[in-house]
């Protein structure tokens, strides 16, 4: 298996093809194959060429000493601001909006010669688990276009699955980058909280929401987060923590004694299928010298009330900006300003934010703060000690399903109720609510051919282990879903 951005550098940097013709290579494979899979849903063509030309000048002129990325396309999530380009959070509500800065993780890009090729379809406002609620329509599953992406990344996955991109990034606010990874057998990271600036995100969750990669392989995510990682001025979460060179210090994690913590409460009604293939990435850690630690964190069985208590409370102080008044969507027909605003909601959200937005209002509401709000921040609390105590006594890092089943069927997620679809999250959602890092990777598939993912979950600050860790694995039992890097000219 090839490491698809290591073979891509090289070429360019050998010269052995330039950016222009590898960014063009990317443009006709996302024009056959967009239009089945929807996968991006803003693109800009001439200023991708524009920005490939100047990396071509700049490797031309700096040659071997040009950055790692310099030239290679990728995409953002549709809510990762890039100045003068459209992002709209896949809402109607931002319809036409063009933010006029560059969000961090962007600028970051930028600075290494990245060209950017488009912007990733998602659910609107980052808020579901199949990107369905996308104002632009569904992105379909490269693996069988019958069945979803996942979400709220799921356009990033997909681009990446589908080889219109090498990587792309999305944000992770409740599982919303590994979810997405797992159903479309791509690898995400899922940083720690603060290790990646939110600058220039636009928020659901901001105490939740987080920046990572989607690749097609372990050392390519890692290359990523070399880049995008560190602490920003403009960003008062983000943390100032000396990480090292990452991607260089892959394969030094000894695997024998390892201690790998499986926690029951994440494996609660997972499908055979998952179970199985989970099961056999057990015993391949075990094989190589790995202990299997069976453990209990009892917290873990209230996450998933907490998590969308937290989440949309902050959703519904984050999106009250969006009014009508200074940008995006407005009413056309209304009597006075509070008319205004009140049609430009309705019309200019979708139903699952509504319901968010209402939920986050009632538990902040005088008389309910203290019974949900307050009670979920206590309980937030006692599933951060939980993990830590966790880590410093049983395991240095949990393995756990992604989510209970493999992808569901388009359509399907609204014909569930809601609880059954926010089900979908209970693997996923308490590694935010801790803020630790995970990495979601490929690790089987069921019946149908549909990917199976594995999430390592690391405490905080640990994704040089819980990449070193995954990327043993990929090498030694392989990708299912791996791909060859580079291309021929």
């Amino acid at each position: 298996m090839s490491d698809v951005l290591s073979v891509l550098s090289k070429q360019l940097h050998n010269r052995e093809i330039t950016s222009v013709e590898l960014t063009k290579k990317y443009i006709r494979k996302i024009e056959e194959t967009n239009p089945g899979i929807n996968a991006l849903v803003h693109t800009d063509f001439e200023k991708a060429l524009a920005m490939a030309a100047e990396a071509d000048r700049r490797l031309d002129a700096e040659g071997a000493d040009a950055p790692f990325l310099c030239g290679i396309p990728f995409a953002l999530k549709d809510n990762i601001c890039s100045d003068g380009d459209l992002t709209t959070c896949c809402s109607k509500i931002l319809e036409g909006f063009r933010p006029y800065y560059d969000a961090t993780v962007y600028s970051k890009l930028k600075e290494q010669g990245a060209v950017l090729v488009g912007k990733a379809n998602m659910d609107e406002f980052a808020m579901g688990s199949t990107s369905e609620s996308s104002c632009y329509g569904a992105p379909k599953n490269p693996r069988d276009p019958e069945y979803v992406t996942g979400g709220s990344s799921g356009g990033s996955a997909a681009a990446v699955a589908a080889g219109m991109v090498p990587y792309a990034l999305g944000s992770d606010t409740g599982g919303s980058i590994r979810q997405p990874a797992s159903y479309c057998g791509v690898v995400g990271l899922k940083p720690t909280y603060g290790s990646v600036s939110r600058y220039g995100l636009i928020a659901y969750g901001s105490s939740l929401d987080q920046i990572g990669p989607l690749t097609t392989s372990v050392r390519d995510a890692a290359a990523i987060f070399d880049v995008i990682r560190g602490v920003d001025d403009r960003d008062n979460t983000s943390v100032d923590h000396e990480f090292g060179n990452v991607t260089d210090s892959l394969g030094t994690t000894s695997l024998k004694g390892l201690r790998i913590g499986v926690a029951e409460e994440l494996f609660d009604g997972i499908s055979p299928a998952v179970d199985a293939a989970i099961r056999a990435a057990l015993d391949f850690y075990q094989a190589e010298g790995a202990e299997i630690v069976k453990l209990s964190i009892p917290a873990l069985k209230v996450a998933l009330p907490v998590y969308y208590i937290i989440a949309c409370a902050e959703a519904s102080s984050n999106l009250g900006r969006y009014d009508g008044i200074r940008y995006g969507y407005r009413a056309d027909d209304y009597a006075n300003i509070d008319d205004m605003i009140y049609k430009t909601r309705s019309e200019g959200f979708g139903k699952e934010v509504k319901k968010r937005i209402m939920l986050g209002t009632y538990v902040l509401s005088s008389g309910y703060y203290d019974a949900y709000y307050k009670k979920a921040c206590i309980i937030r609390e006692t599933i951060n000690e939980e993990f830590a105590k966790v880590f410093a006594d049983q395991a240095d890092v949990l393995l756990a399903p992604v989510a209970p089943s493999v992808a569901p069927k388009l359509g399907e997620s609204g014909k569930a109720s809601s609880i059954e679809m926010y089900v979908s999250d209970l693997c996923t959602v308490p590694i935010n609510i801790a803020g630790l890092p995970a990495i979601s990777l490929p690790c089987g598939k069921d019946a149908s051919g549909l990917p199976v993912g594995m999430q390592i979950i690391g405490p905080k600050f640990s994704e040089g282990k819980i990449l070193d860790i995954a990327w043993q694995y990929e090498q030694k039992a392989g990708n299912p879903f791996a791909v060859e890097g580079g291309v021929s000219v």
